[in-house]
């Protein structure tokens, strides 16, 4: 039932017509068109001959952001907005069907904190507006930042529906996970050995002159705000992009890692940071999915072992508490977490000694989140080292032995453990000292 009325929702041109419009987690902006173009696609006004009328288009673009306080001029081409600017651009383009309702699914998977709260304004706007949100999120603050009433789902199930006042974060948790999460960062710590990974005054695009160690047993972390060159340090190492100076050396030996094979070669791995676009293979299995990174163990001459493939997978199926009803199933088919699972499982089998994550939880379930902070603790106490990037300081915080600290392109120091706080590495990450962030 929608405003009182029975209605049966058969494809989205018939929900955008009863005032129904959804934000997918997946933006799919056309770049090279503008911004009012976006909003209006299929929706042009004309003149009389039937030609665009781009002067009216532009001004009732304008009009609309202006009506939303979104700071954008609407002449302005997609592909020179950020993530947080192209989210603004969809909500005033679900705004101009003249929604009642409007879906917003994993909002602030890919925007930074400041950003957060710019989304949040908006929706806050929207509110006063009379206009209704469903909010899809795995984000216990912002539930309680933006949410008026939170229902949960668990595998596909309805599991209830309750006033946000009425609930605490643990007891919103429990209903997620069908269980009592006592410790989300689990204490439990791996003894930490000798120097494995020493990179020195590495340059590329967007890093220059970095230096970092990661010692063996050891999660280090990576901070730093969006655009801080974090990713594009990380995928040098690994060997997906040209460096313009400085040296890997691995166990104290210079290596040369000009392609991501030879970083395999040296032990290493990388769960990049949109699993989606550069790490599944959507249309595939999850055998599949699972194995590719490891073909060539798997080949016997000019032959397939799927016998050896078929009992790896399932032992790391086991392993991971990955849900899918085969290994044969379409991996689009899983849920987030399930996914980001089979991703890191396809690295786990090239038993590498250097796990590299990049943003591993974004996007999944807090119970996902769970088992694969237990699989980071599990396979640091194997003696192997992680790095992990991640935008979620609670994450950086609780998880990681050191934290590496990044703002535009430069190391800006580095913290242990028992020193961070998140006022010291927000500090950091906006460009002041680690003597100004003390002394902030």
């Amino acid at each position: 039932t929608f405003k009182g009325e029975q209605i049966t929702i058969a494809n989205t041109h018939y929900a955008l017509s009863k005032g129904i419009s959804m934000i997918h987690q997946e933006l799919s902006p056309i770049p090279h068109m503008t911004v009012a173009e976006n909003i209006y696609l299929g929706r042009e006004p004309t003149q009389w001959n039937g030609l665009v009328d781009m002067k009216l288009m532009n001004r009732n673009a304008s009009e609309l952001l202006e009506r939303l306080n979104i700071d954008l001029d609407p002449r302005f081409k997609m592909h020179r907005l950020s993530i947080a600017n192209t989210q603004l651009v969809e909500i005033a383009k679900a705004v101009s069907y003249d929604s009642d309702l409007i879906v917003m699914d994993e909002p602030t998977s890919a925007i930074t904190e400041s950003e957060v709260e710019i989304l949040f304004s908006i929706i806050r706007a929207l509110r006063k507006k009379s206009i209704s949100v469903i909010y899809i999120t795995h984000k216990m603050d912002e539930v309680f930042k933006i949410c008026d009433e939170v229902t949960v789902f668990r595998d596909g199930r309805y599991i209830s529906t309750d006033p946000i006042e009425k609930l605490t974060s643990a007891q919103l948790i429990q209903k997620m996970v069908g269980r009592e999460l006592v410790e989300m960062f689990h204490k439990e710590r791996a003894v930490i050995g000798e120097t494995v990974l020493d990179v020195r005054d590495l340059s590329g695009h967007r890093f220059r002159n970095v230096s970092f160690e990661v010692k063996r047993g050891e999660i280090f972390g990576v901070a730093g705000l969006m655009g801080a060159g974090r990713t594009e340090l990380l995928e040098s190492v690994f060997g997906v992009r040209k460096t313009h100076g400085g040296e890997i050396h691995i166990h104290g030996r210079k290596v040369a890692i000009h392609e991501p094979v030879d970083a395999i070669r040296n032990g290493m791995a990388l769960l990049t940071e949109d699993r989606k676009l550069t790490g599944l293979y959507l249309n595939a299995n999850v055998r599949d999915n699972m194995a590719i990174a490891n073909i060539n163990e798997y080949m016997q001459g000019p032959f397939v072992n799927f016998r050896k493939i078929d009992s790896d997978c399932e032992r790391m199926r086991i392993l991971m508490q990955i849900k899918t009803p085969s290994l044969q199933q379409t991996i689009k088919n899983l849920s987030g977490g399930n996914q980001q699972k089979v991703l890191i499982s396809r690295w786990l089998l090239t038993e590498p000694n250097i796990l590299i994550l990049d943003e591993p939880t974004r996007g999944i379930d807090v119970g996902a989140k769970s088992e694969i902070y237990r699989l980071m603790i599990e396979f640091a106490k194997q003696g192997k080292s992680i790095i992990m990037i991640s935008s979620e300081l609670p994450e950086i915080l609780g998880m990681s032995d050191r934290i590496m600290v990044m703002h535009e392109g430069d190391k800006v120091g580095e913290l242990s453990r028992a020193e961070a706080t998140q006022e010291k590495i927000l500090h950091m990450a906006t460009g002041l000292s680690l003597t100004e962030s003390i002394t902030a």
